[in-house]
């Protein structure tokens, strides 16, 4: 069984930062593509960031500049590290990751969630 966990979230004051992680585990045959997502109470998820497993990535607009993505394919580990922080990306975040187990059949995994706060 393959699993996702997520470590890094927290209270932080705007302007501050934060790194959040992303441990995948299990019999893994590769990793397609990575992502952070986030949920706001009472809205769906949504996207945040992504990388694929050649390194490219896309950022939702109103992070751009200010959170930046990596991975490590040989560890099955992603980051987010999140700088310039805002109210407003106050959430609770989400890892995701499209798992290869057996080729070519992929699956959608995701993380149990850490709790952003950012304060004034």
């Amino acid at each position: 069984q393959v699993q996702l966990v997520e470590s890094g979230g927290g209270l932080v004051q705007a302007g501050g930062s934060l790194r959040l992680s992303c441990a995948a585990s299990g019999i893994i045959f590769s990793i397609n593509n990575m992502g952070w997502y986030r949920q706001f109470p009472g809205t769906r998820r949504e996207l945040v960031a992504t990388i694929t497993n050649g390194g490219s990535t896309s950022y939702a607009d109103s992070v751009k500049g200010r959170f930046t993505i990596s991975r490590d394919n040989a560890k099955n580990t992603m980051t987010l590290q999140m700088n310039s922080l805002k109210r407003e990306d106050t959430a609770v975040y989400y890892c995701y990751a499209e798992v290869i187990l057996y080729p070519p059949d992929a699956f959608d995994y995701w993380g149990q969630g850490t709790q952003v706060t950012v304060s004034s």
